[in-house]
Parts: structure tokens; sequence; C-alpha cells
């Protein structure tokens, strides 16, 4: 149980420490706000009273590193079925040594383990300069003579929280999780780490975990791949994230006082995930996000999202001015043509409208569904007769065209789709689900097909902007490999070259990713992509879900739905045009229906946006949820009040949802005081600042307002 401090290292305001059990030899990796160093308490060494017995350890470091080899004993304490963690053949692996590289831009802090198999393990935390968070990741070398299969490695594991108490930190450890749900994306689930029924064992004789994740190729289904622990007393957070658009998986682990956070890729358990690495060869772990802030969940959110800056910043140079954006699809639903698309472009020249996107529909036999014949990727003449000219009408209208692929999967009934060997497999027969294979993103034909028919077509054509939809998960994984997570692992490495092939040979080229709305929210492709689509909401839930995907998603790579129809009055017009200022705004709908007045507050409210996009593009969120809960009958009312990161300047979004008062005080970030420079909102709701915040009239239910603030 003693314990050693292997080496310390000061980024931003983050301590990052490592620490070596002297009984077990397990390094560990722990982080915590420099500023409470010395609120830092050392732990306990005996329960009731008494020496410790061999299960009522209360001090043992936890290694950086969790894996599991096949063939190898398992961990006991009931672990089977609950976690591979923990698993005696991390104690084969003993610390050799660390080194500490700079360059320019950055730190990589590199720690080395060592078994007398001959295996090695590397654990890499990198800390960029300006940043608030680590990325790390862990690499296994086999340099023993035979092959050794993993059933599990993780990306990352945090120890010792929390720091700040001596004991198991009874009623003060909160849990951050992110449900999600299609059109219901990224709802905060909080739960104590009692409410998880992760209490230590009084005896020690068992261990507790919770692990979750997803299984698929829909990254944030069902979870988002972050995570968050929080101790309420000390005022600290914790918080981490899996950059990887495949199966995962995370652990809130006890075996002690101190609780653990862990992830990667989904393991054997969880995930049917097996990978053999042969002798000389290694093999690498998706990356992974740390954090810890003194403050909340939405403090350490901010601090993981912010690494995506650096990727959003290398996105085409049309991109940093956050282009307001059209999509044809929920005016068209599919059908569409070269006229129609026209019709709407015409009426939206001059409007602040930059981008035009061409949805599903214009490669369809007539008759077809939507979602059917897609994969050959061959216009249909009698829809466009020569998209190539169409694409010329947008830009000469002063709009980069977009038009929509779901380039990953295809029709059983179209060419490429008849070509079985070329799609992916499960017990020896292709993956069929909701009138759909998937291609084998492995294979040298797809890519060329894809190359050809995806990126040529683009080319040729001359539209600038693609929006890359994805409407189906693959499941646990896919014949071909060691195991069907495996499979599946290989797949999700092609989604990412395809990606990368886009952007490699059009540089130039806006990349939006979809995935039946926000169901691919995942670090990873986010940061390939200009934008991510933030959820297929697109009604009175859409400020909802907006809210919360944008604790997870840079705002200015989030893009919201805006609808707007004949049948909505200013009110209602207003509700859901300032959803959009939560992110990239994404027009849609019956503009070419519009009365005068209606397109008039359109245009007026496009006005307001284009002078709130610097905060943003750069800022920090504080959401103020006083909602019911439901997110198809929501009652009450949110803001969001967005703070530049000069402090300056602010943006708040009201939006107030049935019942309810119409007289709402929203918080203003402090210290200092506030004047409103601009406002937008429909006749008859007004705001105006008071003490202690910003005071919001919204006389009728489902109303909102912007307001745009500046420091007095």
């Amino acid at each position: 149980m003693p314990r050693k401090i292997v080496s310390e290292h000061y980024f931003s305001d983050t301590t990052v420490r490592y620490t070596q059990d002297e009984d077990t030899g397990w390094v560990g990796l722990e982080i915590f706000p420099t500023v409470l160093a010395g609120e830092i308490v050392a732990r306990r060494q005996t329960i009731r009273h008494r020496e410790d017995g061999p299960w009522e350890a209360t001090n043992n470091v936890d290694s950086l590193v969790h894996l599991k080899i096949a063939g190898e004993a398992y961990g006991g304490m009931f672990a089977q079925g609950r976690t591979l963690r923990n698993a005696p053949g991390i104690g084969d692996f003993q610390f050799v040594n660390q080194t500490v590289v700079r360059d320019a831009r950055s730190a990589t802090i590199t720690t080395f383990l060592a078994a007398q198999s001959g295996l090695r393990l590397e654990h890499r935390l990198n800390w960029r300069d300006g940043e608030m968070a680590a990325v790390v990741a862990t690499t296994l070398i086999n340099g023993s003579d035979r092959p050794v299969t993993l059933e599990m490695l993780t990306s990352f594991s945090l120890g010792n929280i929390t720091p700040f108490v001596d004991d198991e930190a009874p009623g003060r450890l909160r849990a951050h999780r992110f449900r999600s749900a299609w059109c219901a994306e990224g709802r905060l689930d909080t739960q104590t780490i009692e409410q998880l029924q992760l209490e230590r064992c009084p005896s020690g004789a068992s261990l507790q975990s919770e692990r979750f994740g997803q299984v698929g190729s829909m990254a944030s289904r069902g979870w988002f791949p972050a995570a968050a622990i929080e101790d309420t007393v000390a005022g600290v957070t914790w918080a981490a994230n899996v950059a990887w658009g495949g199966s995962w998986q995370m652990e809130i682990f006890r075996r002690d006082d101190q609780i653990c956070l862990s992830g990667g890729l989904a393991d054997r358990e969880f995930g049917q995930w097996m990978k053999t690495i042969a002798p000389g060869a290694r093999f690498e772990t998706p990356s992974a996000a740390i954090a810890c802030v003194q403050g909340d969940i939405d403090d350490a959110c901010h601090r993981l999202t912010h690494l995506g800056r650096a990727a959003a910043d290398l996105q085409p140079a049309d991109e940093q001015n956050l282009p307001i954006i059209y999509n044809e699809w929920c005016t068209h639903w599919g059908d569409t043509t070269h006229e129609r698309v026209m019709t709407l472009a015409k009426k939206l020249k001059g409007s602040g409208v930059e981008y035009f996107v061409i949805d599903a529909g214009w490669y369809m036999a007539e008759g077809e569904r939507p979602d059917a014949g897609h994969g050959d990727w061959i216009v249909n003449p009698s829809r466009f007769p020569d998209l190539e000219a169409t694409g010329a009408a947008l830009r000469e209208l002063g709009f980069r065209p977009g038009l929509w692929f779901e380039a990953e999967t295809c029709s059983p009934e179209t060419r490429i789709g008849s070509r079985k060997e070329l799609m992916l497999h499960r017990d020896g027969v292709p993956i069929t689900v909701s009138g759909r294979h998937f291609l084998d993103l492995t294979k040298s034909e797809v890519i060329s097909h894809l190359s050809e028919r995806v990126i040529g077509l683009l080319e040729r054509t001359g539209f600038g902007y693609v929006k890359i939809d994805y409407n189906e998960t693959i499941g646990v994984g896919v014949d071909g490999a060691e195991a069907l997570g495996e499979g599946l692992r290989r797949q999700t490495e092609g989604t990412y070259r395809f990606f990368d092939a886009m952007r490699e040979r059009l540089p130039d080229l806006v990349i939006e990713n979809c995935a039946s709305g926000g169901n691919r929210l995942e670090p990873g492709l986010i940061g390939r992509a200009a934008m991510s689509c933030f959820s297929d909401a697109m009604d009175l839930e859409a400020p909802l879900v907006a809210a919360h995907v944008q604790r997870l998603c840079l705002p200015r790579q989030m893009q919201i739905w805006a609808v707007v129809r004949e049948s909505h009055p200013e009110r209602r017009l207003c509700y859901g045009l300032a959803a959009g200022f939560l992110g990239r705004m994404a027009l849609g709908g019956d503009v070419d229906r519009l009365s005068d007045a209606q397109m008039s507050f359109v245009v007026r409210s496009l006005g307001v946006y284009q002078r709130s996009k610097e905060v943003i593009k750069h800022g920090k969120n504080k959401l103020h949820d006083r909602a019911n809960g439901s997110w198809r009958r929501p009652e009450g009312w949110q803001a969001v009040v967005r703070l530049a990161d000069d402090g300056q300047s602010a943006l708040a979004v009201v939006h107030r949802f049935g019942k309810g008062e119409a007289l709402l005080s929203v918080p203003l970030p402090a210290p200092g005081e506030w004047r409103i420079d601009e406002q937008l909102q429909s006749v008859g709701n007004d705001a105006e600042i008071q003490t202690g915040g910003l005071a919001c009239r919204l006389e009728e239910e489902f109303s909102a307002c912007v307001v745009r603030l500046r420091r007095a």
C-alpha cells in the first residue's frame, strides 16, 4: 500500500502526478488542480481500527494501464462478466522508466512498462500548449517469441478519485454521463456513487464496476463516449472522453476507497473484441482525453471540447467565418429536382445563407423510397439533367453547393450491392438491416468505388460541400478477423481513412458528419469534419437537445436544424431560429412559401446570427436548465449563456417551453456589469438588464429570445 511519487508535471492549472505502489510495483496516473495541492490528504491505512487484511487494502495504486491477455488468469473478487480490469497479468509489467519530450507546441510524457515475457507497454500523455486537457493512448509491443491475443487494453485509467479525503468519500461523489437516443442526444445523466452501487465492499472481498458503452458503428448511440466524476465538497470534476467511432466502453471502478475511471475499446466481454499481436508487432489504442477542473460539469466539458479547436482551425478557409447552411430535406423530403432547388435558391439569394445542400433523392429513380437505390450514385437525369450545371447555377447565386451521400452503405438492389463479396458479413452472410448492406472499407475495390462515385463526382461537378450520412449500425461486429469486434475495429479505421481521403483529394471540401442526426458524435469523426449534425430534432425539442449536445461538441462544429414553416407565426419562427444560435445555423423548411413578413423576420434573424459568430466560435457555455425533464412535452424554460473568450461579450439564448412563468431571470457571468447590444424576439417579448442578471419577458409558451451582450 505505501506509494511514492514517480514524477509530477505542471500544465496550465493542472498537476499530472505519477505514483508507484511500493508493494505491487504498479504505476498510476492522477490529475488534480494545482492550486489545491495543499488540500490533498494521505489515505487511511486501516479499517475498523485494526491492520488491514489482504482484502481490506485502502490505498492501492491503480495502474495507469489495464490489459487482459487470453489464456492468462482472470481477476477475482467476482469480476468476470463485470470487468476485465485488474487482471493478475498486469502485475507482470514493471516500471522501467519515463521520458519527457518537448517540442515547440506540446510536451509528451511516455511511461515504459515491461514484463519478463518480452511484452512491453508504452503509455503516452500529450499536453498541447494552450490546452486545458491531455490526450492519452497506450501501445502494446510484443517483444516475445509467440503471438499474444488481447481481450482488453485500456486507452486511459485515472485513479485516486478523490484525493481530498482520507476515506471512501461517502455522499460527496457524483458520476456524470450522457445518454443518447434518436432526436434525444446528449441528455445529462447524474447519479451519486451510492446510487450506482459503487460503495466499497465492507470487507474488501468484492470489487464494484459500472461498465457502460456502445456496441456497433454509431459511437454516440445509447451513451456518448464521455464521463465525469465530481467531488461536490472539494468542488473538483474529473472528466474523460474516448475518440473512437466503433464499439467503446468506459468503467467507473472501485476496489477500495478510491474511485477509478478508465476507458477505451470495448473488450471481449462487452464488445466481443480480441486482437492477436504477432511477435515484433505493436498495437495502439484509440486516444482519449482527460481533464480536471475546479468547477462543475460544464467547466469540465469545456476543457474536453476545447481540444477540438485545433482540428476545427484546419478546416477550409470559408469555415472560419461559420457560414449559414440551407438544406432542402425538410422541404422536399427526397422528392427533389433541379427546378425545385433553384426556386429555393433564388428565394434565399442575399439572405445570409452561404451553403446550399441538396439532400437525398438526387440519384433515385421515380417512385423509389428516399432511402433505397443508394450506393451506385448515378445522377437521375429526370431530376437533375446536368448536376454540374445545377452546381454552377448555385454558385452563380452566391452559394457553395452541397450534396448528400450515405457512402458507407448501399441498397442490396444496386449494382454495388449485388457484389456480395464487397459487403460486410456476419455468420457468413452479408449484414442486412433497414434495407442496407455495409460496404467493406478494408477492400481496395470498395475504396476505388468510393473514390470514383463519391469523391470523383464531387470533383467533376464542382460541389464544394458533402453531407456524409449514416443511417444504421453494423452491430456487434463482422467476420474476417480474430473476433467480431476486431472486424468492426478494422471497419472503423476504414471510415476514418475514407474521411481522410476526401480531405486529401479535395482540400477545400466542407465535410458534414451526419448519422441519423447525432449518432456518430465522437472526437475522431468530429475532428475530421467541418461540422457534425447535432440531431434529427427539428421540432419543439430542438433547443433542448442542442443545449445538451453543446457539452460534447464545439458549437462552431455543431449543425442545428432551424426549420421554418408557412404555418409558423413570428413567435414560432423565433423559437426555431433561436435554437440555431446554439451552434451552426442550418436553415430548412418552407422558405419558398413564406410571406414577405415571415421572410423578413428570417433574414433579420440571420443578420443577428452573423453578428454573433465570434462568441459562437470562441466562447464558453453555461446551461441554466429549468425545464421539467421531458423533451417531447417540455415545460419550464432554459437559457444558455455563452461568454466570449475575451470576457467582454456574451450571447444569451433563452427558450420558454410549456406552462411556467412569463418573466425569466437569467444569471449573467460575474463579475462586472452588462449592457444589451442587440435583441431578437417576436413582438410582445423583450429583455432588459436588471440587478442579478438578464430579465426576459416571454409572454407566450414556446417562444424565445436571443440577446447579444457587452460589458458596460
